[in-house]
Formats: structure tokens, C-alpha cells, sequence
């Protein structure tokens, strides 16, 4: 495919990008305390510039440091000491032929409690004593906990509004004075920018935040000049563009990015926020405000999945939101419409939803994608997911001082690491035992490193446990994993051998100088538990590939992880009444909310019964015991079936009979190791592959 719109030139205002490549923002936690962006920030983003994507708008860039923060480690544009760093971080992107857009913003009611008003004092002595922010970090826990109880500062927010259902616990409405001061920050923020070489700055009037707090009905309650009709709830933004374009030039681009539609009514809400004819009317009124482009996306924290998607969701769903901006504005219209391949980027410009293709998630997962497409290896080309762990681990590591990672992409914010990994292979025999996501990722890195590798798969065909989780309702896409790692080991010169199962005597023979055991996991079945080896108890697998299939039977659900509920799914959608049983006093322990609430948004209108808190004692004649786990009280449920999903324990036999042979160099990955998520699986078997010595 030629990719001729994807790749043809284009100006936002007076800013020529060289093709319609947006890496649009999401925020990693690479950044200095101070704001400056860090070594590691600009070797991450300048991969992706490297990779050939025209313009790059990194995470959130704060504007005010007493509440405007979201992570003690994000862009700040807040001071005239940003300027000098951010332009170096500007040249080092120009230098392959990006351009630079900065996103400011404000977190509102969505913000991060425990740097209101704390930030100003950590910055100083952080810039003198670096390790001081590893002491804050380490204080998160009681901070959060503080937060979870509402000791703390209260956000800044249009109005006193319901919370938001990710955020702060604690919020007041802005004063005119602090609205003021804000709306000065903002514009003093894009001046900045301006001086240090910046190409354009962002405002993020999407997702939830100040902006698009101050836009929406639901949370902007006030009565003065800044809520209340529609032009008053616009007045706080037009503000801040009128003030952008009179201090920094008519010429000077600004791009605004808007939430056209809140998605209430997905969540069975209508009528609450604002939906997409509001949104048009807010896009037409900032394209006469002098906004160069509007770059559209949707929802706010209260519905998270309709801006950053699950698996479950198609590539291209919402693209008809950009469709209906571009058709009231003659500005260029940018969208992130969950793209993940050239092809549908092309299609879709050609087919007028957009004029920019943009992602973030896709460059995270490989920063070349474009130069890829552009050089016609888009085979090449390794394509996310949707598993969410980018989010989920920024999430979780934010607080640790730890940046976010990819589940499929080692290099995320290790660029140099990666690059100069060692190549100290030289030619040594080293086996693979697995093809799933470890043991195709240990193959690469290894073949990569310069040793001599070969894998052996017994079953004909790659994929391990994703082959059981592709095979659930909307998760095909998971599967694209296995195609894509397929790919590179391919290219890295692996020896693949499927339907092919060693013993421990045939590998021994071929004196390897490593062994890598990705054996995968085996569902677990506690002979504590009397009657599950009965004829009528399955795992989750057997009904997931379909060797299993019931129908029209009361079925019992024992385990509620993401395996558990999807199994559930199926069964519900099979005519079965499902009663689902979980130990813990919650649906799927650990598991990212995102996940639970997009499958539990299917199973629910089957209304299975859902028990927490309850623990199986045995499966019986026609019958499950339960207990409760605060009470201890024992209960009897009647059941055709029972289907067990308790997670996996170790596959790891061949591993320890290689042991007892006498090798020495015998390592396991994956959930031969540890039972785990995809993400889990690869960085396990890269983190061992690439400390092999």
C-alpha cells in the first residue's frame, strides 16, 4: 500500500508538519520535579521522532505548580526557568524532522491531592538533592491514604460538583480570582513555549479536566459569568485562547484538544454532560476564537473506556466523532480513533473522517511504525493490543517514581538501554522451550544479543496461554502478539520447530549453553478441595476453546479473575444461569478496574449471581458447598456444572528434570515461572534473557 495521504504534507495554522503522524500525549512519569524534561523524557520521545512521526505531543505540561500538578514528575511550563530545557528537548526532536507540541493543562477535580501546594517545596530541594524525591515517593502510601480519607487539599474545580469517579477526594469551586490567576498561568505557560522553540501548544480541553470542566453541565454549576449558559461555560477557555493569540501572535498555533461527546449515555446516563451536538457547537465557537485545529477525542474519567479503550473495543469506533467536527469546521481535524495500523490510518483519511491519524498507545508499542509503513515493511510493524498495561502501570507507578511501561515493548523509557544491549552472544547454542508471549520474547532478545537460538513449540502453532485468552469474546486482537512476535523472531534468525516436544535427555544431548523454559502454566485444581476431578467440573480453558460446551444448565463459576469472568460471559450468552464465586470480597482481585467494568458491562444485563467473600468447601453430587469468609456460615447451591477458574501454577517439570541432569544454565519465564498477565510474561522473559551471562 502506498500510504500516499498518510504520508503527504500538511500545515496546523502556520506550522507545516511533514506527514499527518500525530503521536498525540499520554503521560509517563518521565520527567524531572521540577518540571524539566529529564534525559530519559527526551530519549523517549526522540525514538518516536527518530521513528518518523510528524508531530509529537508529549504528556501533560503543568502551567501552575501549586494545584495544577497530576504527577510529581510530569512537563512543567510554569516557570522562565522551563524555557532553556524545554528547548533543547525541542532541537533534539527537530533534529529528525518532528515538530513539538505542547500540551498544557490542568487536572481539576481529576487532579492528584498530595501535591496541591507541596510540589513548590519539594522542587528546591530536589534540584539540589536529587535523592529527596525517592524520600517524597516513598511517603505516597500514607499520602494516598490521607487522600482516601479526604485529609487533604481540596482541588480547584469549576464548581462544588460530584466527584469525579477517579480523582480527588476533596474539591472547591474557584474563586474569580483564582480563575483569573489560572487563565494568566495558562497563556504565561504558551509564551513560554513560544521562546523556547516550541511549534504549537495544546490546550487539553478533553478527558475530564479543568478545560472541559468548565465545558460540561454536569460539572460547571455556576452562576456567575464563568457557568451557567453555553457562552459562559465557554468563557474560561476563550479567555485563555484570546490571551495565547494576543501574546503570542495571531500566527503562532494553537490547538485545542476537545471532548465532543462525555459518553454518559454509554454508562446508561443519558441526558447527564454533554453530547456530541454540544460538542460540535463548542468546536465551531473555537474555530472563530483563532484555533488552528481541533483534535478531538472523547469521555472523561467517569467513562474511562470510551477514550482509552480495552481490547474488546474495535480500531475505528469513534471516528465518526471526527467525522462531524470536520464537517462544521474548516480547520484541520486531528483524531486518535483507536488506530493501529497504517492501512486503516490511510483509509481513514482517505475517506474524510480526519486529516491527521494519531495515536499514542501505538507509538508506545513501537516507535517506528511510520518509517515501517513508509519503507514497506509494515509486516514488521508491532501492533498494540489494547491490554491497557501502558495505563495500568503509569497508574501504579507514578507514585513509586517509576515510569509506565508497555506489555509488549521493552525499550519504553530504556531507549538506550536497549540500544546498547549487549551483543556478547557469539554464535553459543541457546534453546527455547514455549512459544507463547516469554518464550518468543526470550528468542528475540537472545537472537538479538548474537546467540545461536532455537525454539521448540510441541503444539503446531504459537500462542501458549493468549491462544486460550484470544479466544474469549472481543479479545482476538490479543493474538496479534503472537503474529507480531512471530515476526521478529523470524527476522532475527530464530530456528523455529513446531509440533516438536524434547524430554530433558534430547536437550541435555545438545549441549546448549542455555536453556529457556517459557512451559507455560497448568490450570489449577486444589485436591484440598473435595469433588473437583468429578465429570461434571471443567476449567475455564475447556469452555473458552470450545472443547466444553454447555447450554441451558445452572453452571457455578468458581474464581473471578479476567479468565473467570469471560468464561462467564460465555456461558451466560450460551443460556446458562451462572452463579459466580470469588474468595475475595471483591470481583477479579488485582485486576485493572478498566477490564472488569467493559466485561462486567456485558455479563450484567444476563444478571448471574455474583458471590464475594465466599470460598468453595467441595463440589458434590448436583451441588456446590460454599462458606462464607467473615461468618464462616456454609451454604448449598444446586449446579448442573462447575467451572474452575483458579489461575495456573507453574508448568516447570521439564525445567527441574534439566536441573537434575546437571545443567547449570536452566532458566524459566512466564507463568513457567509465575502465573501472570501477557505483560507479565514478556518482562519476565526479557529481564532474565537480557541478564544471561
Amino acid at each position: 500500500m502506498a500510504f500516499d495521504r498518510l504520508f503527504s504534507p500538511m500545515n496546523i495554522g502556520t506550522m507545516t508538519v511533514k506527514n499527518r503522524i500525530v503521536m498525540t500525549a499520554a503521560e509517563f512519569s518521565l520527567g524531572q520535579a521540577s518540571g524539566k524534561p529529564s534525559p530519559r523524557l527526551m530519549d523517549y520521545y526522540e525514538e518516536r521522532a527518530k521513528g518518523g512521526v510528524g508531530l509529537i505531543i508529549p504528556g501533560f505540561c503543568r502551567v501552575n505548580d501549586m494545584g495544577g500538578a497530576s504527577t510529581y514528575t510530569q512537563l512543567a511550563m510554569s516557570h522562565d526557568y522551563h524555557i532553556a530545557p524545554m528547548a533543547e528537548f525541542a532541537r533534539r526532536l527537530h533534529s529528525h524532522g518532528a515538530k513539538l507540541a505542547i500540551r498544557l493543562h490542568h487536572p481539576g477535580r481529576q487532579g492528584m491531592a498530595s501535591a496541591t501546594n507541596s510540589l513548590p517545596l519539594v522542587i528546591p530541594i530536589a534540584e539540589r538533592f536529587p535523592g529527596f524525591v525517592d524520600t517524597v515517593f516513598k511517603c505516597t502510601p500514607a499520602l494516598l491514604a490521607l487522600e482516601a480519607k479526604s485529609l487533604c487539599f481540596s482541588m480547584q474545580a469549576p464548581s462544588k460538583c460530584e466527584l469525579s469517579k477517579h480523582g480527588a477526594t476533596r474539591i472547591h469551586a474557584m474563586s474569580k480570582r483564582e480563575i483569573h490567576k489560572l487563565i494568566e498561568d495558562f497563556i504565561q505557560a504558551a509564551v513560554r513555549c513560544k521562546k523556547a522553540g516550541v511549534d504549537a501548544v495544546e490546550l487539553h480541553g478533553g478527558h475530564g479536566y479543568l478545560i472541559q470542566q468548565f465545558l460540561s453541565p454536569n460539572t460547571n454549576l455556576r452562576n456567575d459569568e464563568y457557568g451557567g449558559s453555553f457562552e459562559n461555560r465557554l468563557r474560561f477557555v476563550k479567555e485563555i485562547i484570546t490571551g495565547i493569540k494576543e501574546r503570542c501572535g495571531r500566527d503562532y498555533p494553537l490547538i485545542v484538544r476537545l471532548t465532543v461527546d462525555e459518553m454518559y449515555s454509554r454508562i446508561g446516563q443519558p441526558g447527564k454532560g454533554y453530547g456530541l451536538e454540544t460538542g460540535k457547537e463548542i468546536a465551531k465557537a473555537l474555530k472563530q476564537l483563532g484555533v488552528d485545529a481541533i483534535n478531538v477525542t472523547s469521555a472523561c474519567y467517569d467513562t474511562y473506556n470510551y477514550w482509552l479503550e480495552p481490547t474488546s473495543f474495535e480500531p475505528g469506533w469513534r471516528k465518526y466523532l471526527a467525522k462531524e467536527i470536520k464537517s462544521v469546521v474548516n480547520i484541520p481535524v486531528i483524531a486518535a480513533n483507536v488506530i493501529r495500523t497504517p492501512e486503516q490510518a490511510e483509509q481513514q483519511l482517505e475517506e474524510g473522517y480526519q486529516d491527521f491519524a494519531a495515536s499514542a498507545r501505538a507509538f508506545i508499542c513501537d516507535p517506528h511504525w511510520p518509517e515501517k509503513a513508509q519503507s514497506g515493511r509494515s509486516n514488521e510493524i508491532r501492533r498494540c493490543i489494547g491490554c491497557l498495561n501502558c495505563i495500568r502501570s503509569f497508574m501504579t507507578n507514578a507514585g513509586k517514581g517509576k515510569p509506565g511501561e508497555c506489555a509488549l515493548n521493552m525499550s519504553v523509557a530504556r531507549e538506550r538501554e536497549y540500544e546498547s544491549m549487549p551483543r556478547d552472544g557469539w554464535g553459543r547454542k541457546l534453546l527455547v522451550i514455549g512459544a507463547g508471549p516469554a518464550g518468543l520474547t526470550a528468542a528475540q532478545t537472545m537472537a538479538m544479543r548474537g546467540f545461536d537460538v532455537e525454539l521448540f513449540e510441541k503444539k503446531e502453532r504459537a500462542g501458549g496461554q493468549v491462544t486460550t485468552a484470544s479466544a474469549c469474546h472481543l479479545q482476538g486482537k490479543l493474538y496479534w502478539c503472537i503474529e507480531d512476535l512471530m515476526t521478529a523472531v523470524e527476522k532475527a534468525g530464530v530456528k523455529l520447530h513446531f509440533g516438536k516436544e524434547l524430554s530433558a535427555g534430547e536437550i541435555a544431548a545438545m549441549r546448549p549453553y542455555a536453556v529457556i523454559c517459557a512451559t507455560g502454566g497448568i490450570p489449577l485444581k486444589p485436591r484440598s478441595i473435595p469433588g473437583l476431578y468429578g465429570e461434571k467440573v471443567f476449567t475455564a480453558p475447556e469452555i473458552i476453546l470450545g472443547e466444553k460446551t454447555l447450554k441451558d444448565s445452572r453452571v457455578a463459576v468458581i474464581g473471578s479473575g479476567m479468565t473467570g469472568l469471560e468464561t462467564a460471559e460465555i456461558l451466560c450468552a450460551q443460556g446458562n444461569k451462572v452463579t459466580m464465586v470469588e474468595m475475595a470480597p471483591e470481583l477479579a482481585p488485582g485486576t485493572w478496574f478498566q477490564l472488569v467494568d467493559d466485561v462486567m458491562s456485558r455479563i450484567a444485563p444476563y444478571g448471574p449471581e455474583i458471590r464475594t467473600g465466599t470460598k468453595l468447601v467441595s463440589v458434590e453430587d448436583g451441588k456446590i458447598i460454599t462458606q462464607d469468609a467473615k461468618t464462616g456460615k456454609k451454604e448449598e447451591t444446586e449446579t448442573d456444572y462447575v467451572v474452575l477458574s483458579l489461575g495456573v501454577r507453574p508448568a516447570d517439570g521439564l525445567a527441574k528434570e534439566l536441573e537434575e541432569l546437571g545443567l547449570k544454565k536452566v532458566y524459566r519465564v512466564g507463568d513457567a515461572l509465575s502465573s501472570g498477565t501477557i505483560a507479565d510474561a514478556c518482562h519476565s522473559a526479557y529481564d532474565t534473557a537480557i541478564n544471561i551471562r
